[in-house]
């Protein structure tokens, strides 16, 4: 039987997250992994939102760390979570097994929607 550990949702301002990022380059190394870190703007604002929503989902323990969660593009351009470290040490212990992610973004947004399952 399939059961929801948590589900998290985040918005990111697409023009503040596009200033931040030029005001602290050095950003783009704490919070994306070496395959993230030349896609878009709006790409990386998606995939900032999805960790957020990662945090959401497992409960937003401290000590969780952006890279140890990172969005990869498979088949059709569909997104796929892959978890390590301190991300995939929270959701052994909540026993989540499946991650479902869904991001977009459109004018002035980015949106993650991230379920985790057991």
């Amino acid at each position: 039987m399939r059961v929801i550990v948590g589900i998290g949702i985040d918005v990111v301002d697409l023009p503040r997250f596009a200033a931040t990022l030029e005001r602290t380059p050095q950003l783009r190394t704490r919070l994306f992994t070496e395959g993230e870190r030349g896609l878009s703007v709006e790409s990386l604002a998606a995939r900032f939102a999805a960790k957020e929503a990662v945090a959401k989902a497992l409960g937003a323990p401290p000590g969780l760390r952006h890279l140890d969660a990172e969005v990869v593009t498979v088949e059709h351009g569909r997104p796929e979570l892959k978890v390590s470290g301190s991300v995939a040490e929270r959701a052994a212990e909540l026993g989540v097994r499946t991650w479902h992610i869904s991001l977009t973004h459109d004018g002035s947004v980015a949106i993650a929607y991230v379920i985790a399952e057991r």
